[in-house]
């Protein structure tokens, strides 16, 4: 089964890593190819992990049809035999074995908001870290570039660029069903938070849900501590599930206790999730956050965060809903207790045929927030639609198209053209 993890995980690079091919209907027959490959590796390594809990031996599957990369694709692989990160058989592995992968995107803007120019952007450069210590122990790290709006100003002159390390962890994996990690995550809270990090090409649309937006204080996007996580088949279900304990929110509640709990109280969360068998592609899942924060000086609150969602897996179509509830239990002064929402509904399709390279979609989202919230004082609630067209120009580059309209509380209806290359490296 593990060898199988890994032969579907290999299999899943050439969608973000293999060169481009220089015809677009090759391009397009490789991304059907290696899709409907790794559905049918999904299929297998599921129907063993089944039979394997009911003690049971696996069904033998029937032979598949070999799916074979256009030629221009494997002569960019080099000729390699072995997937990329892995030493031929017989061969022993090397560590530490640090592997790399880059991305980063470019932007246009133009809305109808007083005082907000429109133009180009440069948006983050982001670089993702993956190193095997052992055959047990792994090692992640994320970093990011983010251009600064005030470059050269102050003494000594601000940098162009806010370099983060926006993911750090050290992971010990037992068996599928144990591991346990320590570091700087993206809080497993919500489907979109642990599913699309930074670099936009992993996404489909140009932006995230604003509920999980970076740097944004409605979820806390980032969590510092220990996680405990694995998968149980259980009857066909593939439960999922996380536990972590660590800092919570720091002073400034959009950043995360990174250099300590800024009130020696320790948040703690609980996030599970299955990917049924059948229908194959569905998931869904439901967690629970709980945290004491103190944004400042004299005022404490107790957080609870309720979060679900349901989620189709597939392009066609592709299906995301999420729903979070976060109560505020104000503790010092006169108690009171505020809740806050927010969801959003995601819709794409990715055109069959000829047309494969092209995936329309559409996003609704809303955020109320109560004005009296001490703790999102100043936190704007949203009502929004975003229409967008993605277009792979390559299997690792993309071109993306949106049309957003918003509506605040209290301020007039924005409405915004928006375009992106995104790319990975």
């Amino acid at each position: 089964m593990l060898r199988l993890k890994l032969c579907l995980a290999l299999l899943s690079i050439p969608l973000a890593i293999y060169p481009q091919s220089a015809d677009s209907d090759n391009q397009a027959e490789l991304i059907r190819a290696l899709r409907e490959r790794i559905d049918q590796l999904e299929r297998r390594m599921a129907q063993m992990e089944s039979a394997l809990a009911a003690g049971t031996s696996p069904v033998r599957a029937k032979p598949e049809t070999k799916l074979e990369a256009p030629k221009e694709a494997v002569a960019h692989m080099g000729g390699a035999e072995h997937p990329m990160g892995t030493a031929p058989p017989g061969e022993p592995s090397t560590y530490p074995s640090l592997k790399i992968a880059g991305f980063s995107d470019f932007d246009f803007a133009s809305t109808d908001q007083h005082g907000v120019k429109s133009g180009f952007n440069e948006g983050q450069f982001v670089l993702h870290l993956n190193s095997n210590l052992s055959q047990k122990v792994t090692v992640l790290g994320e970093i990011s570039l983010t251009a600064r709006t005030d470059p050269g100003i102050g003494s000594p002159p601000a940098a162009g660029f806010n370099v983060e390390v926006e993911r750090s962890i050290i992971r010990f994996e037992q068996n599928d069903y144990f591991k346990i990690s320590f570091g700087r995550y993206h809080t497993p809270i919500n489907y979109w938070n642990t599913e699309f990090h930074h670099g936009q090409w992993l996404q489909t649309t140009i932006s995230r849900p604003e509920m999980v937006q970076f740097g944004g204080k409605f979820i806390p996007v980032h969590f510092v501590g220990a996680l405990v996580e694995g998968a149980v088949p259980f009857g066909g279900l593939n439960l999922n599930y996380n536990v972590g304990l660590g800092n919570g929110r720091g002073t400034i509640i959009s950043r995360a206790g990174d250099f300590g709990d800024n009130n020696n109280n320790r948040a703690w969360l609980v996030n599970l999730f299955a990917k049924p068998d059948h229908p194959f592609g569905l998931r869904f899942g439901a967690s629970v956050y709980r945290d004491k924060i103190t944004p400042a000086a004299g005022l404490n609150a107790r957080e609870w965060i309720q979060s679900g969602h349901i989620v189709w897996q597939k392009e066609n179509p592709e299906f995301i809903a999420e729903f979070a509830n976060i109560t505020h239990e104000t503790i010092a002064g006169r108690a009171a207790t505020f809740n806050s929402q927010a969801w959003y509904v995601q819709v794409g399709y990715r055109l069959p045929g000829i047309a494969v390279l092209w995936k329309p979609y559409y996003r609704f989202e809303y955020i109320h927030i109560p004005k009296s919230d001490p703790i999102f004082l100043g936190v704007p609630g949203l009502a929004g639609s975003v229409v967008g067209l993605r277009y792979d120009i390559s299997s690792f580059a993309a071109l993306k198209l949106e049309y957003r309209n918003q509506w605040r509380p209290d301020q007039v209806r924005v409405n915004g053209i928006f375009a992106q290359t995104s790319f990975t490296f």
